[in-house]
């Protein structure tokens, strides 16, 4: 099982600015843990997301030598992308698609048919560059917009993204309104479709509710897994302050019970547990 660390989902909505500093240091004590990938920031613009406009440099001081995990790097469009290729430090891009139509316009301000373009474009940008590119298949589980929506359309979505050669995507519930039946049905129909592609899980979700999400991903073949540290962040689309990102510590305790091996180091975790609960603290 891997599990994705995503500071930036976390921090990207705190109010106030984290000085590169201190989240270097942060980024550095999640170094130590053995995550699979640290989603550790974005390339997009400096006034929609002021909280990662220091991505660039944050990468000088990384202390890289001594960690397998690997920098995921999040995208916006080509100018992004064509960024975030320069470093040597970043193996991994993602790139939010949206299959709502209104999502899709307002966080990339592009249709769907030109954000299938823009995958191309950035697609190529990765080639080139030796990187690897992660689908995010943002309201893949519906939308609040009143947008279509079904599990044949977001099949149908990705089946188009896999033609073009997309071999990595991350189901998202955005909103958290995710249903078993639908994240079972997806999840078992995409690894049966695709035996040679790798799907995951970035779920949003209340509380009480992250367990049957998991364990539907889980059950039908899902060992992909995006969480945050102590469960925060989430999408302000959701419109509901309880709707966050599902807790890592809750999907280690979930892989242990299932026998999954982690390699985990248990007091580097715990040392970034306090530290990220000091930097909520003071900066949330």
């Amino acid at each position: 099982m891997k599990i994705i660390e995503c500071p930036r989902d976390a921090w990207q909505g705190f109010p106030h600015f984290i000085p590169t500093e201190q989240k270097a240091a942060y980024l550095n004590q999640l170094l130590k843990v053995g995550f699979h990938t640290i989603d550790f920031g974005s390339f997009v613009s400096p006034k929609a997301m002021p909280q990662v406009s220091d991505t660039a440099r944050l990468l000088n001081h990384l202390e890289l030598s001594g960690t397998a995990s690997r920098l995921l790097a999040i995208v916006a469009n080509e100018r992004g992308a064509t960024e975030a290729c320069r470093f040597e430090q970043i193996q991994v891009l993602g790139y939010p698609f949206s299959i709502s139509e209104t999502f899709q316009l307002r966080n990339a301000n592009a249709t769907i048919r030109e954000s299938f373009e823009k995958t191309r474009s950035i697609a190529a940008l990765c080639m080139e560059n030796g990187k690897e590119l992660v689908i995010y298949v943002s309201m893949g589980f519906g939308n609040p917009y009143g947008d279509f929506w079904n599990v044949a359309y977001t099949l149908d979505k990705i089946h188009e993204l896999a033609e073009m050669g997309i071999t990595k995507f991350s189901l998202a519930d955005t909103i958290g309104i995710a249903r078993e039946d639908d994240i079972h049905s997806l999840f078992s129909q995409l690894f049966a479709a695709y035996p040679k592609l790798e799907f995951g899980a970035h779920f949003h979700s209340k509380p009480g509710s992250w367990i049957q999400k998991v364990n539907a991903a889980y059950k039908a073949g899902c060992r992909r897994f995006d969480g945050v540290l102590l469960g925060y962040g989430g999408c302000p689309m959701a419109q509901d302050k309880l709707v966050g990102n599902i807790s890592t510590d809750q999907l280690i305790a979930f892989a242990q019970e299932k026998k999954e091996l982690l390699k985990l180091d248990s007091e580097a975790l715990a040392n970034a547990q306090k530290m990220f609960l000091q930097l909520a603290n003071m900066y949330s």
